[in-house]
């Protein structure tokens, strides 16, 4: 059954330190933290929580603190789990390039960049090595006219992003 109101909610991601992952989901990559739960509550869900949103819905993620998880390290192929998170930020190129030179103020490292035709994508790793993907919308009647087109992936051209 087709729903036109089904969209993802939001996602929660379990990191070592709320101390070290919030100014990083803030300050780079620019949500706003809206609640924590860190009361008698935290027993119920396994830990302290931080809520974090872009501001148009009440939580667009959430980071659960779970000191004892080891980082993240390459992904096992032979594993299911989470390959990345993908942040959408706009629908231009122009929006991609000024997050690209906050990146380069902030000492970020970028791990890769694609163009995937109907997106434009930056992929950089959080404090825990979670991949993290920051992407641009290209003109929505890409997809439209061809839905296969979601299937590109090529190096996204340096000259793109300077």
């Amino acid at each position: 059954m087709i729903c036109p109101q089904r969209r993802l909610g939001h996602v929660v991601l379990r990191v070592r330190s709320l101390a070290v992952s919030v100014p990083f989901y803030t300050q780079v990559l620019g949500l706003r933290e809206v609640a924590r739960l860190d009361g008698p509550e935290r027993d119920i869900v396994g830990g302290e929580l931080a809520f974090l949103s872009f501001g148009s819905n009440h939580h667009d993620l959430a980071l659960l603190e779970s000191p004892q998880v080891r980082p993240t390290g390459p992904a096992d192929p032979l594993c299911a789990g989470l390959v990345h998170v993908a942040l959408r930020i706009g629908d231009n190129i122009e929006t991609l390039r000024a997050f690209h030179a906050h990146l380069r103020e902030l000492g970020v490292a970028l791990h890769h960049s694609r163009d995937h035709e109907v997106s434009q994508s930056l992929y950089l790793h959080d404090p825990d090595g979670l991949l993290i993907e920051v992407y641009v919308d290209a003109d929505p009647a890409l997809w439209a006219a061809r839905p296969e087109a979601v299937a590109t992936v090529r190096p996204l051209r340096v000259g793109w992003l300077n």
